[in-house]
């Protein structure tokens, strides 16, 4: 059974920084992409950045320049600096992953609150 964990929210004022991590566990054969999604009070959940298995990133405009996604391949890790955070930022977070286990399909982590505070 494969299972995302993540860890790293809380609260900061604005313009601080939060590490975020999300480790994958489980029969993993491969982890292909990586990646954050968000999703604040009243939205959707949006697709924040990414990484594949080769390190090609992706990062939505509103974070560009100020959150850096990277992933420990031997650890089935990705990671999500946030720098120069704003109260817009504040959301709940989620890792996904698309994982070849028993099959392929994308898994989701629990979640992790990052609350920023002006």
């Amino acid at each position: 059974q494969v299972r995302l964990a993540e860890s790293g929210g809380g609260l900061v004022q604005a313009g601080g920084s939060l590490r975020l991590s999300c480790a994958a566990s489980g029969n993993i054969i491969r982890i292909n992409t990586m990646g954050w999604y968000r999703q604040a009070p009243g939205k959707q959940r949006v697709l924040v950045t990414s990484i594949t298995s080769g390190g090609a990133t992706y990062y939505a405009d509103p974070v560009k320049g100020r959150f850096t996604i990277s992933r420990d391949n031997a650890k089935n890790t990705v990671y999500l600096q946030m720098d120069s955070l704003k109260p817009e930022d504040t959301a709940v977070y989620y890792c996904n992953a698309d994982i070849v286990a028993i099959g392929t399909r994308s898994y989701w982590g629990q979640g992790t609150q990052v609350t920023v505070s002006s």
